[in-house]
């Protein structure tokens, strides 16, 4: 006869398995209970969110809180997440879990992962089937739950459980883990996942390698998809290295960037002097290593900030901003703008325009485009007359003169003569943006980064202007350096609205 001590211990080993059953957190906890403790909050975060994009529930409108578990919520539901989160948090450990858990949800998942070396692909691929095939060491010990307790139907096919690739029984594949540049040629995944494809800061720092790692990722990685209607679920888990990675490239397009969910954590944050987690990543860890490590590498390893951010003149989050929904013109002095003609082939027309009031200019609108001047005069053209701009510098280098006289001339632009001045720049580029840098800093505003449209001009204006480094090493400066033209000349034009 069973006591009722041992009655309730069965009852409660059968409601975890149930609960690991459904839940991704509750299936971590199960069989890691000592890693996956409750006050490690950002686990549990992180198992939220991959759980909902595995039902199809992430909604990007509305916060995570109101994500239904069965009505899908109205909105932008995405099928993509990004994983954004310092090293030593758990997060491959996580993403190694939720393999195992989709596999014992559904037995036909194929899932293939990328990594930034063979190797490193290969370790997830031996963990997650190492998950799976764990067995009892001892057959007395039902305190302890494994893998099998749970999922009981989902085994690794027999003769073909190698490191790289493998199937589970009654699949012909399952799983393949790759390196960057490898192939997954004659496979097809429901679930890809990209984890850590930038092994280190040299590499980051390396644009043929980033363009290496973006070629690999667009026209192999992706091509490999087998899922209904060809949608697989995507996740991408790495340290926010530069602008040119992965997941910049995917958030900075506007055809791309609706279908992501990010999920960005650092490992300390300022406003609250608090650790991500204390007890896996202490605050005399993270100083010990700030002391040593190179502030831009510091920087994106533990606060997924790009190493451009942290070498560049203008610091994207110490910008200046407005909301034009709460904007007036109530006091403004002029309208002013500043162009810079492209060039050559690869270079930007900027135009940024902005509303000047007594110690304040506010960027309104700008044009940056590589189009060809059939484009560009109609724009800037229409954006004077838009504005009622007081005044318009060009710049009158090999294609600037030409610009002003046919903006001024052909009937088809309208645009007054008195308006548009050509002006010729004596001063070294750098050497303009960077004296420029502080009144930029001091006096410019920028729109609300919740109200600018990725990949519009605007994005890509402030983007270009974020991006250009301290020491002028930046092969595109046309946003700075239309940025810093117009700081200049506004001192000449209205100086007392900034004594």
């Amino acid at each position: 006869m069973i006591s009722k001590k041992s009655l309730a211990k069965i009852v409660r080993r059968a409601a975890k398995i149930e609960l690991a059953r459904r839940s991704l957190w509750y299936f971590c906890k199960a069989i890691s209970p000592d890693f996956y403790l409750e006050n490690r909050t950002h686990l549990k975060k992180i198992c939220t969110v991959l759980q909902a994009l595995y039902e199809g529930r992430i909604c990007k409108d509305k916060p995570e809180d109101e994500w239904a578990i069965r009505d899908i919520p109205s909105g932008i539901i995405c099928k993509k997440v990004m994983l954004n989160i310092p090293p030593q948090h758990g997060k491959t450990r996580t993403l190694v879990n939720f393999s195992g858990w989709a596999f014992g949800k559904n037995i036909k998942e194929k899932i293939i992962t990328g990594s930034y070396n063979d190797w490193t692909a290969s370790d997830f691929s031996r963990y997650t089937r190492d998950l799976i095939q764990k067995e009892r060491l001892d057959e007395d010990d039902f305190d302890t739950v494994i893998y099998s307790d749970i999922f009981p139907k989902t085994q690794i096919k027999r003769g073909n459980s190698g490191f790289e690739k493998w199937a589970l029984e009654g699949a012909h594949f399952s799983y393949m883990g790759v390196g960057v540049g490898g192939s997954v040629t004659s496979k097809g995944g429901s679930l890809l996942i990209v984890d850590d494809p930038v092994k280190n800061a040299e590499e980051a720092l390396n644009e043929n390698n980033l363009e290496r790692i973006w070629l690999w990722y667009t026209s192999t990685f992706l091509s490999r998809v087998s899922a209904d209607k060809g949608e697989p679920l995507e996740i991408i888990c790495m340290t926010r290295w530069s602008h040119q990675d992965v997941c910049g490239r995917l958030l900075n397009d506007p055809a791309t960037y609706p279908d992501w969910y990010v999920l960005k954590m650092s490992a300390y944050e300022q406003s609250t002097d608090s650790m991500l987690c204390e007890s896996l990543f202490g605050k005399k860890r993270l100083e010990d290593i700030k002391r040593v490590m190179y502030p831009a590498i510091f920087n994106a390893n533990y606060l997924q900030e790009t190493i451009e951010e942290a070498g560049t003149l203008f610091f994207r989050k110490q910008l200046k901003r407005f909301s034009l929904k709460d904007y007036k013109k109530d006091g403004k002095q002029s309208t002013l703008g500043y162009a810079d003609i492209a060039d050559e082939g690869d270079d930007y027309f900027c135009m940024p325009m902005a509303d000047v009031f007594k110690g304040k200019v506010f960027i309104t609108d700008v044009i940056y485009t590589q189009e060809n001047l059939d484009v560009t005069l109609p724009l800037s053209s229409a954006m004077i007359i838009k504005h009622n701009a007081d005044r318009v510098w060009i710049e009158a280098n090999n294609q600037g003169s030409p610009f002003v006289k046919m903006l001024r001339s052909h009937p088809a632009y309208k645009v007054p003569i008195h308006k548009v001045v050509a002006i010729t720049n004596t001063v070294n580029k750098h050497t303009r943006i960077v004296m420029q840098s502080a009144f930029v800093m001091e006096y410019c505003y920028f729109l609300e980064e919740s109200e600018i449209v990725p990949g519009s001009d605007y994005d890509k204006f402030v983007t270009n202007v974020c991006g250009y480094m301290k020491d002028g090493s930046s092969k595109k400066d046309d946003g700075p350096d239309a940025l810093s033209g117009l700081a200049g000349y506004i001192q000449s034009f209205v100086p007392h609205l900034f004594r």
